[in-house]
């Protein structure tokens, strides 16, 4: 099985047995993900900047206005961090001490190189419109001359990888079992509501397959 590089700045320490380093399960979770969060030091300040994203195949990419901050650093050939967590769940506990959460984080390390070519920046921006909902970038307009032209695309290849994990049940100590307390899990979920139709569609214009199919999932 492919794995991800990892050094020590990758490679977990605390609770090593929920970790896991090959590209199957990464890839899984950022797949799953639609949010990521970018941290990176500028001007030696650290900065954590929220994003939505696309993977193509061993890289990342990101998106966003030529002015912003991360679209800057994300170009700059800087190493930076990118993380997704998916979570599932509450573990409550009988004890404050041993509540958790069930989860399925990913951490990455790459430097990002800016993407010139048009056709390039297509590409990449279909991949982060299809991440979001499979199906729409066929039934929208596409970007013009001016709209890529004020669109930084960075493409990261993932230079290393690591994901994190916990699933099961309450873990309470020994001693604890015996309270009369209430102790399980609260399973979470991302899902879908009923679509909200702009005030300005077009007469017969109806909620397309590729948005209902989501509210299946």
């Amino acid at each position: 099985m492919t794995q991800y590089n990892k050094s020590n700045k990758s490679r977990l320490n605390r609770k090593p047995g929920r970790g896991n380093y090959d590209e199957e399960t990464v890839n899984a979770i950022i797949d799953e993900a639609l949010v990521c969060h970018v941290g990176f030091i500028q001007e030696g300040m650290p900065f954590v900047i929220p994003s939505n994203f696309a993977r193509m195949g061993d890289k990342i990419i990101l998106h966003g206005a030529k002015a912003s901050r991360l679209m800057k650093q994300a170009a700059s050939g800087e190493m930076i961090c990118i993380e997704m967590t998916l979570l599932d769940g509450l573990v409550l506990a009988r004890s404050a001490f041993d509540h958790s959460v069930n989860y399925r984080s990913v951490v990455i390390f790459g430097r990002g190189e800016l993407l010139t070519e048009n056709a390039d920046k297509m590409e990449a921006l279909k991949a982060v419109s299809e991440h979001l909902v499979k199906g729409r970038w066929d039934e929208i307009r596409q970007p013009t001359e001016q709209e890529l032209d004020a669109t930084a695309v960075v493409i990261i290849p993932i230079e290393e990888a690591s994901a994190k994990s916990r699933t099961g049940g309450v873990i309470d100590e020994p001693e604890d079992y015996v309270l009369p307390i209430w102790a399980g899990i609260l399973p979470l979920k991302l899902q879908a509501l009923e679509p909200i139709s702009d005030d300005r569609l077009v007469e017969g214009v109806t909620v397309p397959s590729h948005v209902t199919a989501l509210l299946k999932k």
